[in-house]
């Protein structure tokens, strides 16, 4: 999720459980531990594609926040006891923080290594965009009516009824991704599709309209679905350009791209280079993720020692109003073949 939305979660959580005894100062010390995590995009570690795929990594483990929140909850009660409660209440809401930030991030598409150092794939529930208003206003609210009147009274239940609120909103978006995968296998089985493997992820900023991508071999589909559809999606067949990925078998970079997006990724030949694409992030025809792994050398292809991360578009607000309208109604669908097809130009 994004650093605010994270900063809001932490700062939540140690209200909750510390507010009666820290104030106000505990929604600046978990703002601050909220965001702890995501100190690991500072590290550089090597080019673009290991940047990408080892960030989320140790900093998210579940057993390093884990370790890391015994060892600031023994610091802080050296340095700075405090008689009213208890030094496993302490550690508690610390791991508590910590944990929360890390779990929430495996709701997103991206990939977190929650179970680092051992060599799982990264855990990727993609049940949430990376920022949801939906998700963060009741933590916003909360958070500034403890800021504004304290955390007394019944000010004080606010942190914890928002994170209630939050909860069951993940809850909620659990649900509209069995939808929408239902939704598509019913409609691969009526179109003769047997053996696609299927991510889903939520469209922009919300969670009512989905994005369902089929991976089958030189080709995959993307399918729109929201809970308001009353007619089976239609599935958008595009070429994937598979047969590149062999010329990529020895990249160690495309082999760590595969094992990352479990290879939910598409190939272009563009301008003399193959360029690879992370297809879960983003929207069709705007991803940020996208790298020139090898390069043309005469008759034959080199690949490129040193990667760099392409610049990408993010869309317009023209088509952030059409995929707001397609939510609602079902018709006309959205042009995603042509979406898709501008990345034969990029």
């Amino acid at each position: 999720m994004d650093s605010i939305t994270q900063a809001l979660l932490g700062a939540t959580v140690q209200a909750s459980l510390l507010g009666r005894w820290q104030g106000r100062k505990a929604l600046l010390y978990g703002a601050v531990l909220g965001t702890l995590p995501d100190l690991d995009v500072v590290i550089d570690y090597g080019d673009a594609v290991a940047d990408m795929t080892y960030h989320r990594g140790f900093s998210h483990s579940l057993f390093v926040v884990s370790v890391l929140a015994v060892a600031l909850a023994w610091l802080a009660r050296r340095i700075r006891p405090d008689p009213n409660y208890t030094g496993m209440r302490l550690f508690f809401t610390i791991w508590l923080v910590l944990v929360t930030h890390v779990v929430l991030d495996a709701f997103t598409s991206y990939g977190t290594q929650l179970f680092w150092p051992l060599t799982t794939p990264p855990v990727a529930w993609s049940s949430v965009f990376i920022i949801d208003p939906l998700y963060s206003v009741p933590l916003l609210l909360a958070v500034l009516v403890a800021a504004i009147f304290g955390l007394q009274g019944r000010t004080a239940r606010w942190p914890t009824v928002a994170l209630v609120a939050s909860s069951l909103y993940l809850g909620f978006t659990l649900a509209g991704k069995q939808m929408a995968e239902k939704r598509v296998e019913d409609a691969m089985a009526h179109s003769g599709i047997e053996h696609a493997r299927i991510f889903s992820t939520p469209t922009p900023f919300n969670s009512f309209l989905w994005r369902v991508i089929l991976v089958d071999g030189d080709v995959y589909y993307e399918a729109l679905v929201s809970w308001f559809d009353d007619t089976p999606p239609q599935l958008v067949r595009i070429p994937r350009g598979e047969r590149l990925a062999s010329i990529l078998a020895e990249s160690p970079q495309h082999a760590r791209l595969q094992w990352f997006t479990d290879d939910v990724l598409r190939y272009d030949e563009i301008g003399g280079q193959i360029l690879v694409t992370d297809l879960r992030l983003g929207m069709t025809g705007f991803h940020p993720f996208r790298f020139a792994l090898a390069e043309r050398d005469g008759e034959n292809w080199r690949l490129i020692p040193y990667v760099e991360r392409l610049p990408a578009e993010r869309g317009d607000m023209s088509r952030l109003k059409l995929i707001w309208r397609r939510i609602w109604q079902q018709q006309p669908d959205l042009p995603l073949a042509e979406w898709a097809a501008d990345l034969n130009a990029r």
